[in-house]
């Protein structure tokens, strides 16, 4: 069934089309059909919306969560307000609420916040393992995520339980976890960092998630400046996530690879790291994206409009590079961005812009202009959320 939705005052493409003033968007079978002004819109569709004058652009493509987590960690936040450093280990706290957690339950949870992701106009979801840390539990929580989300990642080396061997358990997790999830996971992660894994520990996660299949990611320069950024370009990684610690060769790095920089800017809001430097990634060429990171711990939202909101108002970049960092840059950081005719690089239709072939995956604010996302920060903006061509969400 075709449906031509009218009353577009903008429509952000994030594409080559640019912006489209009083335009309008046909999408027919899940994928846009054609996109232009409404005077020339085509005729015959079966079905035709009124937008009533709102700007449209793509859905947030959220390419770093941690959605599949029970219990929160509440006294550990307000410690940090109160002035307490934050440190990796505060990951062990959710690991004990997470194995605890029956299925039934996760798979709830997961659900409520895909749910609360599209009422802010996500439509496209990452989400990772790493609560369990057992092959027990990450092997559920593959499996649950995989019911939920479009990418999962398996995230086993998210940190060493508590009273385990380091060396000991990257061998359970390059082992046996890793056969136990690859079957529901199309990604492998680690967390580079001090107080998490070495170098040498997170080559050999990498390498062997590579081996099973799998697409590479790492979170890196979070804590400080480290061997993130070089070891994730080094292993072809289709993102390096936090990067709030660059040297000017790591900036040079992602600069000349395709390797996405992906900003979290609520996670540095909250654990008062100093904020990743975007504007110097996207001045010197590198490809940026800006995700949610919501976990229980440093990030315990999934608003894109915040971080969208934070990176204009706090880290300079233009609200254009924003929304093409929280669109296109989040679809290219899993590789499920454009390549041309709207496709991404298996053929599937692309996320993360507004042109014929690409999916009908679309984010309406109630308000004329995108620039309101950033104008009127905190305020309720999204109107309706399409996944699909598919009305998902209307407020």
């Amino acid at each position: 069934m075709s449906t031509l939705l009218t009353g577009i005052s903008e429509l952000r493409t994030v594409s080559e089309l640019g912006t489209i003033k009083d335009a309008a968007l046909l999408m027919d079978g899940g994928v846009i059909e054609w996109v232009g002004v409404a005077a020339g819109a085509p005729a015959g569709a079966d079905d035709t919306v009124d937008l009533g004058g709102r700007a449209v652009l793509p859905g947030w493509v959220d390419s770093h969560t941690h959605m599949v987590f029970d219990g929160d960690r509440a006294a550990e936040f307000e410690a940090r307000m109160a002035g307490e450093s934050y440190a990796a280990g505060g990951i062990a706290v959710t690991m004990e609420a997470t194995r605890s957690a029956s299925t039934e339950r996760l798979h709830q949870l997961v659900a409520e916040r895909v749910a609360a992701g599209r009422a802010g106009g996500t439509t496209t979801f990452e989400t990772k393992t790493g609560y369990g840390l057992n092959v027990a539990s990450e092997a559920e929580a593959a499996r649950v995520a995989a019911s939920h989300v479009d990418d999962v990642t398996f995230l086993g080396a998210h940190l060493v339980p508590p009273g385990a061997d380091a060396e000991e358990y990257v061998t359970e997790v390059v082992g046996p976890m890793l056969d136990a999830v690859k079957d529901h996971v199309q990604w492998i992660d680690v967390f580079c960092e001090r107080g998490a894994f070495t170098e040498e520990q997170s080559r050999r996660v990498l390498e062997a998630g590579k081996n099973a299949g799998l697409g590479v990611r790492v979170h890196g320069n979070q804590l400080g400046e480290g061997p993130g950024v070089r070891l994730a370009v080094e292993m072809g990684a289709a993102s390096v996530d936090h990067v709030n610690y660059l040297s000017d060769a790591d900036i040079e790095l992602l600069a000349g690879s395709d390797t996405v920089a992906t900003l979290l800017p609520a996670c540095d809001l909250s654990t008062r790291e100093q904020l990743a430097p975007g504007r110097a990634l996207i001045d010197a060429g590198a490809t940026v994206a800006i995700a949610s990171n919501l976990n229980p711990g440093t990030s315990f939202t999934s608003s894109m409009n915040f971080c969208v909101t934070t990176a204009v108002l706090q880290q300079r970049l233009t609200l254009d590079e924003a929304i093409a960092a929280a669109t296109t840059g989040g679809a290219k950081a899993l590789r499920r961005h454009n390549v041309g005719a709207g496709k991404d690089p298996q053929g599937r239709p692309a996320k993360g812009t507004l042109v014929p072939g690409a999916a009908a995956d679309l984010h309406v604010l109630d308000a004329a202009s995108a620039i309101n996302l950033a104008y009127r920060p905190g305020m309720p903006i999204t109107w309706q959320t399409w996944v699909g061509g598919e009305k998902v969400y209307s407020a």
